[in-house]
């Protein structure tokens, strides 16, 4: 079971918060976000995962007034139960909350 998550905060940009412990990351979010660039919440699943993309349950925006985006790449038990934007809510979001809340407003390092 793995979970793949890129987000942004309020003063850094795009960054995996968490790689699923793949050495280089990038490839799978590529594929898994194929074709999506432009949609603001999602889930699609696809060859062995699934990718979903949910806008920051609290609102939260970005020093330039953009809503923070949540990508998330998902295998295995993690993916189970996920077919929509509000399952992303109930099920994965609570999983990486606190860890955003702690994270998003500090500076870029």
């Amino acid at each position: 079971m793995t979970l793949m998550w890129a987000t942004r905060g309020k003063d850094w940009g795009f960054r995996f918060l968490n790689d699923a412990g793949e050495a280089d990351p990038l490839p799978l979010y590529l594929q898994a976000f194929d074709n999506e660039e432009l949609s603001t919440e999602f889930v699609r699943k696809d060859q062995g995962f699934t990718a979903a993309r949910i806008e920051d349950p609290l609102g939260r925006k970005d020093h330039s007034g953009r809503v923070i985006p949540h990508d998330f790449v998902l295998r295995g038990e993690m993916a189970e139960g996920i077919a929509s934007p509000q399952d992303v809510r109930d099920i994965i979001w609570p999983l990486v909350e606190q860890e955003y809340a702690q994270l998003w407003e500090r500076p870029v390092h």
